[in-house]
């Protein structure tokens, strides 16, 4: 008889089964390219590293306040006053293990087993995986091309009642799309007029190209309604994934729920990364992570330009984050089985599309540009090879 609990069936996340592909192909081929890892490629910036070494020689790195360090908290709430002009409390800012924290101890606060809540599709697996196994409903939304990948009003009018709560984000993972600023407003708006929760995922904001067709600022959904929840991050543009620190900007409705929950279930985020990422807000810490930003966008027009060469021409706009997702419906029905075979035979690693869009997954793939250059330079040479061969 199993032991495992229903709430654990869940669908697992498939780029964990690349990224260990990959490390065995480097072991024994040591020519491994990874375009599926949803993360930079460069260490914390140098502000966050020298605090880090100072914190590890003067601080006790005992627990801290469930929500975070109060200096963290004030570096925080004055990097939303500087980027998006209003106003953030510390007391609004709650600090979480990982934006995957945040999101988890949010879920669990704002939602009970059989509530309704929407996300898009395309979209990151987790949203979808956890709040199933919280017991929630989980409605997707079908967002193609006509929409720019993301969710409209017209959807949730649609809609035979207003939902729970409402996940968004912008910049996307997969597809790397931006929610315009009006369309995001009239989100929010909507959101608070009918009773529905909306979720503003926002950790990769820094990272956004230019762009003619489109207005790919981000804004933030707490220049329209407080009554919902930002979620951020250290890990996108921060270069900090494994440091393991979110935060979200949270109404006072909800802090206290989130504080019972937190105090019970991870006591407090980690001690040494949040004495670290309060450095992280710098003019220095951003100077040098403005020209990772740089890199990706010369990454990002080598795959835009470079994939339609190779007969791979559906892509998403990829407004901002570090990826390019595409149709490769022409190439094959099964992007799991495809990836792999790329791997085995170019050693070139790409995410399967079956983690995020449980319609369309089989026939889609996501490249990361977050490497080196030369890396996404070498990879187009292989899977140019690999597809004319």
């Amino acid at each position: 008889m199993s032991r495992e609990s229903r709430r654990s069936t869940i669908p697992p996340f498939y780029v964990m089964d690349v990224w260990k592909a990959a490390a065995q192909r480097a072991r024994t081929h040591g020519d491994v390219l990874v375009l599926a890892a949803g993360q930079p490629s460069t260490p914390a910036p140098a502000p966050v590293l020298r605090a880090t070494k100072a914190a590890i020689d003067l601080e006790l790195l005992g627990y801290t306040e469930t929500f975070g360090i109060l200096t963290l908290r004030e570096a925080i709430a004055r990097h939303h006053s500087e980027t998006y002009g209003y106003s953030v409390d510390p007391e609004e800012v709650v600090v979480t293990t990982g934006s995957s924290g945040a999101f988890t101890l949010l879920f669990l606060a704002a939602f009970d087993a059989g509530d309704t809540v929407v996300v898009a599709r395309p979209g990151y697996p987790a949203y979808r995986n956890t709040l199933t196994a919280l017991g929630c409903r989980v409605i997707e939304l079908d967002c193609g091309p006509m929409t720019r990948f993301q969710p409209t009003v017209a959807m949730l009018e649609a809609l035979p009642e207003p939902p729970a709560g409402l996940v968004v984000a912008s910049p996307a993972n997969p597809t790397g799309t931006v929610i315009a600023p009006d369309e995001l407003a009239a989100l929010a708006r909507w959101c608070e007029a009918n009773g529905t929760l909306l979720i503003s995922d926002e950790i990769y904001h820094g990272i956004t190209y230019e762009s003619a067709d489109s207005d790919n600022r981000t804004t933030s959904a707490w220049e329209t309604s407080r009554a919902a929840v930002v979620i951020g991050s250290v890990s996108k543009y921060f270069s900090m994934t494994g440091w393991r620190l979110g935060w979200m900007l949270v109404p006072a409705d909800l802090r206290p729920a989130l504080q019972r929950l937190a105090s019970n279930m991870t006591v407090c985020p980690p001690a040494v990364s949040q004495f670290a990422a309060a450095h992280a807000f710098t003019p220095d810490a951003k100077t040098e992570l403005d020209g990772h930003v740089r890199r990706y966008a010369a990454n990002r027009r080598l795959l835009l330009d470079g994939l339609p060469k190779l007969g791979i021409t559906e892509l998403a706009p990829a407004d901002g984050a570090f990826y390019v997702y595409a149709d490769i419906g022409h190439l094959t029905e099964d992007s799991r089985a495809w990836c792999a075979r790329v791997l085995e035979h170019t050693g070139v690693a790409l995410a399967p599309g079956i983690d995020f869009d449980t319609a369309s997954g089989h026939r889609t793939v996501r490249f990361s540009f977050a490497g080196a250059t030369t890396e996404i330079e070498a990879a187009l040479v292989r899977l140019g090879g690999y597809l004319s061969a």
